[in-house]
């Protein structure tokens, strides 16, 4: 069948011709004093370096924007400049609020990205509202985007009565670039979003039938003598904490008060590769989890990584299979890292310690006190937009070890295909004395465009595989996924993108016994101003604990961010599922399952963001539909007020309530409240003071004869107070 589709996939588009359009070129001038933002503001067109010719990627492929964008250019030794000069037919509903650095995308932006490499494979990404909100991100050919890179660059924006217009200012220091003692060559390209048209526009026109992003970029040229120069950067930081917890064991509360400091450091070698050095480092989060839900779930569930150390440059790190998840490693004390570009190479390189090991060491466990060790190497040769590659990771704890090597491509076949696949193999010693041995492959073959995806993928991972430094949830897998989907992009009205999906998916063990199938028929509609519903209806078989399980789900989606002053999310789901987890002395059985979420934004006035959530879960017998195995109940409730754009408070209230029938479901019954407050003074990345506070509360009550469980949660369980600083010092 995915052979017989792939074929099928390949004549339907085997008539498209998607040429690609012949590279664009900027060439720029230094200047001797930088452009003031001031003197755009009439809107007039001004001398210098203009890019105008903006075409829209969204709704419509390559159609001139119904806005006129003025995009201006220039460099001194130090920045490289870019003025936008952005009008609109009706400016009253531009949308431009005072909000965090990196929340823009429910408002206008303008953006650049660099290819400072000119290799057509990762490009910077600067983004900017019209009141000079940042984001900035890494894109990568093959990659999602990552928003988690940071660096200081300067922006300013403005409303005018025209549109508004923006400045920005990017140091070559905050730029990774190889050395060159003559001209540069870059890629560039220019952005603009309008969120109440659904409307993405660039300079050159970059389209959707290409699979290549940056390879359509314009060459920027005219760069001449310019480097980050000497580049050091040294980040101290210090914490205090004071906390209170509730030791269930003994029934009373504990009392802490740490301090912590530490400090990052990076040293830039030749102008393209960061080598990054930590000492105790600053691996607080202090933004929490997005709520999901975590229970009745077959397999771990994932949390994204939040901590800075791992953010930056982690796309170097990525393989086809995970096989480096650094939330693996949980209290470091030292480390080190390399990430760059040599010629064709990226390159990268992780060691650091972890103070917990991820299993309960005791005091009188010959282990205690041990470190584990963590080693990760990665190298990628890059031609056009192909790339070859390497992974070797290493996790040493007393005598346990486990090592992973991979191998793994990613080649274009054509202008929208892509072939991508890869090999690991782990050797695992536990303290026991243990020993695994196995292999892991993954293989895809892949066509994105405007209207027509395809996407066939085999994993096949074995039994005895092991990664300690990885995120793979299942084992003893030879699964086959086939994925299509198809869009009709109308040229005109509201109505900007309709059509079906369809998913295939068959898994088997390695004894050759199907272990579970999925299809699915999909349905998609999106429409302007960022609207848009989904529908899908799911048949599926599953093997657990031995059974065989039929399911099948009916899903709806809906959102719309219609109203500027409000976003709304819907989603609801019902059919069967097992109950993975029954009451002792009970098999799994078959059960009716109901989920929904609804989320709402609100901005009431520029600064201040409301945004409540609330996530359902509900399992009940087939049977009985009366009866309850469990409800899990979640709610979010955030206000922020971003004072500027430095100044922030936000307050976070978390309600999770578990409500199961213990003779059915091995789940206690829990509620807990998580109140959650933070002050913000964020100046630029590296640089910030916190101010927070946590409580939580459990449904229990402590009495004379210990911890007694109660309906509602109003006993305190963990509190904990904190300041943290940092300072960023580049030299």
């Amino acid at each position: 069948m995915l052979f017989s589709g792939l074929l099928a996939a390949a004549l339907v588009v085997s008539g498209e011709q998607a040429a690609a359009p012949s590279r664009q070129s900027l060439t720029i001038a230094r200047v001797n004093t930088p452009p003031r933002l001031e003197d755009y503001r009439t809107g007039d067109r001004r001398d210098g370096v203009a890019a105008d010719a903006f075409l829209q990627r969204e709704p419509n492929d390559l159609v001139p924007a119904t806005e006129r964008t003025e995009a201006y250019a220039s460099y001194d030794a130090a920045n490289l400049y870019v003025v936008f000069v952005c009008h609109a037919t009706d400016p009253s509903k531009i949308r431009a609020r005072m909000s965090r650095r990196e929340s823009i995308f429910n408002d206008d932006f303008v953006g650049v990205f660099l290819d400072t490499f000119n290799d057509r494979q990762r490009a910077y990404m600067f983004l900017v509202s019209p009141l000079g909100i940042q984001l900035d991100g890494i894109v990568s050919e093959g990659q999602n985007d990552d928003f988690s890179f940071d660096t200081i660059w300067q922006s300013r924006g403005e409303l005018t009565d025209f549109g508004y217009v923006v400045s920005i200012a990017i140091p070559f220091k905050s730029l990774r670039f190889p050395p060159a003692s003559g001209p540069r060559t870059w890629g560039i390209a220019f952005m603009r979003g309008i969120p109440v048209k659904s409307e993405n526009v660039f300079w050159p026109g970059i389209t959707r039938r290409l699979t290549s992003f940056t390879g359509q970029f314009a060459d920027l040229r005219g760069l001449e003598n310019v480097s980050p120069g000497r580049n050091i950067q040294l980040i101290p930081y210090g914490t205090f904490t004071g906390a209170r917890f509730l030791d269930r064991d003994v029934a009373a509360y504990d009392t802490e008060k740490d301090g912590r400091a530490g400090i990052d450091a990076k040293i830039v070698a030749r102008d393209s590769l960061a080598l990054d050095f930590t000492l105790n480092p600053d691996f607080s989060q202090v933004e929490s989890d997005e709520p999901q839900v975590t229970v009745n779930q077959r397999f771990e569930v994932f949390f994204p990584e939040k901590r800075p150390f791992f953010l930056e440059n982690s796309g170097y790190f990525q393989t086809p299979v995970n096989l480096f998840f650094s939330r693996r490693i949980a209290d470091p004390q030292f480390g080190a890292r390399v990430t760059g570009k040599v010629g064709g190479w990226a390159i990268g390189a992780l060691a650091i310690d972890d103070r917990a090991p991820g299993h309960k060491v005791e005091p009188e466990d010959p282990q205690y006190g041990d470190r584990a060790v963590n080693g990760v190497m990665r190298a990628r040769r890059e031609f056009g937009d192909s790339s070859v590659g390497g992974l070797l990771t290493v996790r040493d704890f007393g005598s346990s070890f486990n090592r992973i090597a991979s191998a793994d491509s990613r080649i274009r076949l054509k202008s929208q295909w892509f072939a991508q696949g890869q090999a690991a193999v782990s050797d695992t010693q536990g303290l026991d004395g243990s020993h695994l041995r196995d292999a892991a492959y993954s293989g895809n073959i892949s066509r994105n465009s405007r209207s027509f995806s395809y996407v066939v993928d085999y994993t096949d991972i074995g039994r005895d595989f092991r990664t300690a430094l990885g995120f793979v949830p299942r084992t003893d897998i030879r699964q086959a996924t086939q994925f299509a989907s198809y869009r009709w992009r109308p040229k005109s009205g509201r109505l900007t993108a309709f059509g079906p999906n369809s998913f295939i998916q068959a898994t088997w063990d390695h004894s050759g016994e199907l272990q579970d199938w999925t299809v699915r028929y999909p349905f998609e509609v999106n429409f302007k101003a960022q609207t848009g519903f989904f529908v899908r209806r799911t048949q599926t078989m599953e093997r657990f604990g031995g059974i065989e399980f039929r399911e099948h789900e009916n899903l709806i989606t809906a959102n719309t961010s219609y109203f500027r002053w409000m976003d709304v999310g819907l989603f609801t789901s019902s059919g069967t599922r097992p109950n993975y987890y029954p009451a002792s002395g009970t098999l799994p059985f078959l059960a009716n399952f109901r989920d929904a979420q609804l989320s709402l934004t609100f901005r009431p006035a520029s600064g201040l963001l409301l945004d409540e959530t609330y996530i359902y879960s509900h399992l009940g017998m087939r049977a009985d539909p009366s009866r309850t195995i469990f409800d899990n109940h979640i709610v979010r409730s955030r206000v922020n007020y971003q004072f500027t754009r430095e100044l922030s408070l936000r307050a976070i209230l978390d309600y999770n309530a578990v409500l199961s029938d213990p003779s059915l479901v091995a789940l206690d019954r829990t509620k807990h409240l998580t109140a959650d407050v933070l002050l913000t003074y964020l100046i630029h990345p590296g640089t910030a003071f916190y101010i927070g506070y946590t409580d939580g509360y459990d449904s229990i009550h402590l009495d004379s004869s210990g911890i007694v469980a109660i309906n509602s949660p109003t006993t305190s369980t963990g509190r904990q107070f904190f300041v943290k600083t940092s300072y960023l010092f580049r030299f």
